[in-house]
């Protein structure tokens, strides 16, 4: 007898990023689509959240519930230390039940901002050596990976990718970094990030005359290895931002303010600070549906976060990307605006603004090219999801969907 395949869903998912809900967004859509009988649930960082705005249940992804606030008394320390070891068979536990688990997205095998080993990378570790030993298939779909020099979690984040039954990346860079970490990956494929599969709201008619920028913010102070001067980074990046919108403003330009994480909104405040204008307004987007509405909206946007880049690109918006990683140069690299990226390290105003005129100059033709590139990454990931149910459900299931849809 066909019983239902009971699937899991894993990562900092609902804790206030747009970007990694947008990923089980995306995923939640493929499984409604292909496998309607999946029993889903998830293991993640904001439990209510996901079963809130997703409608399926789900677990706290650590025990210790001040996982991610500083600890510095010893009972503190001392909770952490116990969390971490209770974690061990609360994951397995949670493995068992499952016959497939998928990490959706998200950049989880990098660490292009500040990360500790004994966070979510031993978080991951944990997922992927409990499905090895208990036989759960665990899938790293379209995720991101960048070479990490720190040793701990260079070595949870290798032993996370050899240990699972599935990997597929979002860009050849994050390939290439896993192989250079010591991951076998010539089976591994890549595909373009899975919120390309999201829906699309309809793009706004160019009328012709000047209209409102998207200014995408994040609360950037650099990454792992930019600790040292994590304020000077956060600083320069604050302060070339706030310069650049001054000059939209001084040129009539409505500018509205767009974050990817609830700890951006200290930026926001910022720039409406130091910015007095009825011209400047700010957005409170509950999910990347959200965004690419108000990009669909825009003339232009000019971003750092990576989702709010790929929101800008699916609309077919034209967009200046505030590179952090290279991730977003190869995205933007692969949408065919590779020419129009800019440091997030270090901003310099004047040359943005030469930048962000020679985009809106080139706007219709970028318009075009947007068209082509999004179609393409729809049919890459079409066949990155046939791909998914071919590896990691049974093929008996899979034969008999595919009877049924091909039955008169």
């Amino acid at each position: 007898m066909r019983t239902s395949p009971r699937v899991g869903v894993f990562g900092l998912l609902g804790s206030g990023n747009l970007g990694n809900d947008g990923s089980l967004e995306a995923v939640l859509g493929y499984l409604r689509a292909e496998h309607p009988d999946a029993v889903v649930d998830a293991l993640c960082g904001g439990p209510e959240a996901v079963t809130a705005k997703f409608g399926i249940p789900a677990t706290r992804l650590h025990w210790n519930r001040a996982e991610y606030r500083t600890a510095s008394r010893a009972g503190a320390i001392a909770a952490k230390g116990l969390g971490k070891l209770v974690d061990v068979f609360r994951t397995a536990a949670w493995v068992r039940r499952h016959d497939v688990v998928i990490v959706p997205g998200m950049g989880v095998l990098e660490a292009t901002l500040p990360l500790r080993p004994w966070g979510f990378p031993y978080s991951l570790f944990l997922l992927c050596a409990s499905g090895r030993l208990l036989r759960t298939r665990v899938a790293l779909v379209s995720v991101g990976a960048a070479e990490i020099r720190n040793r701990p979690t260079r070595a949870l984040v290798r032993w996370s990718a050899r240990l699972a039954a599935y990997r597929s990346y979002r860009d050849a860079q994050s390939r290439d970094a896993m192989r250079a970490m010591g991951v076998n990956t010539a089976r591994d494929e890549v595909y373009p990030d899975l919120a390309f599969s999201l829906p699309t709201p309809p793009a706004s008619t160019p009328t012709g005359t000047p209209g409102p920028v998207c200014l995408g913010v994040m609360d950037f102070h650099g990454g792992n290895d930019d600790r040292a001067r994590a304020d000077e980074i956060y600083r320069r990046y604050l302060d070339g931002t706030i310069r650049f919108v001054r000059a939209l403003v001084e040129e009539g330009r409505p500018v509205r303010l767009l974050t990817g994480d609830q700890c951006d909104l200290s930026v926001v405040a910022a720039i409406l600070d130091a910015v007095d204008s009825p011209l400047v307004s700010a957005a409170e987007p509950a999910s990347l549906a959200d965004l690419m509405n108000e990009m669909a909206a825009a003339d232009t946007v000019v971003a750092v976060r990576y989702h709010n880049l790929i929101c800008a690109l699916k609309t077919g918006t034209p967009v200046l990307a505030l590179c952090y990683a290279a991730k977003s140069d190869a995205l933007m690299d692969r949408m065919g605006l590779g020419a129009y990226c800019h440091p997030a390290r270090e901003v310099d105003a004047d040359r943005l603004l030469e930048q962000f005129r020679d985009l809106e100059k080139h706007s219709a033709e970028l318009r075009q090219t947007l068209t082509e590139r999004n179609r393409a990454a729809a049919q890459q990931l079409a066949h990155q999801f046939a791909a998914l149910t071919a590896t990691l459900f049974p093929t008996t299931d899979h034969a008999h969907a595919h009877a049924h849809r091909e039955a008169p």
